[in-house]
């Protein structure tokens, strides 16, 4: 097959997504194509949830798929253009806002919940803001709308059904195998089913799934990019009295830690309260552990889960930060038979191996429950302990209980969004006509950024193409 269209879409997560909304929303006529390896919305189902062993879906549902990893994820968009992402280095600080405004507006267009979280609580704020200044942490304060894992995926239904009636035409299970230039500049691509699409203006959109194959495609194709962070480390559940002052007036308390040490940079990012720790699966059958939360109180556990992250820049000759984290997992992934491997913080700072008998006296049940117990002395570097470890002990003087040895430690969490795309302000790379986007290309970190990233991008096209 060879078609040709005004835009084509590769990636189908909330960049892609407002993208398509955006190009659409300006201009009906324009023909655009959308290009998603994993399934549609309603077809990615989860075979785990039912039978808790994951059974090898290719490619993962929880992963990839119609809205990317944001349809299983906890759902939270961030109001602030300080968290998730770059855009304010690239569109200012202002533009950044105004862009997270309106693509917050679509969201409750299409049924988001219109409360927000970390509003309207002075006293409360300041109160932990002071906890935290005690602690050597900074609270970074930002506005926390929750869709929930379940709300959030009828959500991005919504938006799958609203950009089908108004005639994007998205391809489902097909992967762009290769991205055709001309004299430094894009023309089309070539799919797995060995059909050509031709197009003169092409957004990569692949999300921190995508992020290692569109690295190989800049490598291909002589795009400029600079080495990017890597974020690694655990993910910690506690009961959810331990985090209940923090949960109730922030939801999502953001604080950042330089380590006495090493001058690391440590945050706690993506909170869960009454939520349960969940395994990804990557390309490879590669496991990494994330967490989720419910809307509904028929799906709410008792503990709160939240990740401790190290990130890691490197210097040259270094160039693949992805792959550093990729091994850290798949060692651990390696001991534990392709599980996430889980430890109490009590046997974490003895250095001994948490055991299955030790593991059933805790009065703190996993929500993971093939979490298999080990030792992530094993599988992180020491550096990366000794971050973990100081972190949490100043978290404890913000929320008391989080350094309790019951407290639990799941590994290992990696953020893969360290290939860093070099773009101009309009997004498009050293290859004319070809756009680098959310996650996958270094620019944001979250559901937000990546959908203000996606209305972005489609502005700079239709000011292109005259509209």
């Amino acid at each position: 097959m060879k078609e040709n269209y005004d835009v084509i879409i590769i990636g189908a997560g909330p960049g892609g997504i407002f993208c398509a909304y955006e190009l659409l929303e300006k201009n009906k006529d324009l023909k655009v194509l959308m290009i998603e390896k994993g399934r549609s919305i309603e077809k990615r189902n989860c075979p785990k949830r039912i039978t808790k062993t994951c059974v090898g879906c290719k490619p993962c549902s929880i992963t990839t798929g119609f809205a990317g990893a944001g349809a299983f994820s906890d759902g939270k968009l961030s109001l602030s253009p300080d968290v998730g992402g770059n855009l304010p280095a690239i569109l200012g600080y202002e533009e950044t806002d105004k862009l997270i405004h309106e693509s917050d507006a679509i969201y409750l267009k299409f049924g988001a919940d219109t409360k927000v979280y970390g509003v309207g609580k002075e006293k409360e704020i300041r109160e932990i803001r002071r906890a935290a200044i005690n602690a050597n942490l900074k609270l970074v304060e930002c506005p926390i709308r929750h869709l929930g894992t379940e709300e959030g995926y009828k959500i991005y239904g919504k938006l799958q059904a609203h950009l089908e009636q108004i005639g994007v035409t998205i391809l489902f299970n097909t992967m762009v195998t290769e991205i055709l230039m001309e004299e430094n500049k894009v023309v089309g691509v070539v799919t797995n089913q060995g059909d050509h699409f031709y197009s003169k203006d092409i957004v990569s959109a692949v999300g921190r799934e995508g992020a290692d194959w569109f690295k190989d495609k800049c490598q291909e194709m002589g795009i400029e990019t600079t080495p990017g962070t890597v974020d690694v480390g655990v993910r910690v559940e506690v009961r959810d009295e331990v985090m209940q002052f923090l949960n109730e007036n922030l939801y999502e308390a953001k604080l950042i830690y330089h380590t006495p040490t090493f001058d690391d940079k440590v945050r706690t990012f993506c909170t869960n309260p009454s939520g349960e720790v969940a395994t990804e699966y990557y390309e490879g059958g590669l496991a990494v552990v994330n967490g989720h939360a419910y809307k509904s109180k028929e799906y709410k556990t008792d503990n709160t889960n939240f990740a401790i992250l190290v990130s890691k820049n490197f210097t040259k000759p270094f160039k693949t930060p992805i792959e550093y984290g990729k091994q850290i997992a798949q060692l651990s992934n390696m001991l534990c038979g392709g599980k996430i491997l889980v430890q109490t913080f009590g046997d974490f700072r003895r250095g001994r191996r948490t055991t299955d008998e030790r593991l059933c006296r805790n009065n703190l049940i996993p929500t993971l429950k093939d979490a298999v117990p080990g030792d992530l002395s094993l599988v992180f570097p020491h550096r990366i302990m000794v971050d973990i470890e100081v972190m949490i002990v100043a978290l404890d003087k913000v929320s008391p209980g989080v350094a309790g040895d019951e407290t639990l430690l799941y590994g290992v969490e990696v953020k893969f969004y360290s290939n860093k795309v070099v773009v101009n302000k309009d997004f498009e790379t050293s290859i004319e006509g070809l756009y680098a986007i959310g996650d996958g290309a270094g620019v944001t970190r979250g559901l937000q950024q990546a959908s203000a990233n996606g209305l972005s991008v489609a502005r700079s096209i239709l000011k292109k193409l005259g509209n």
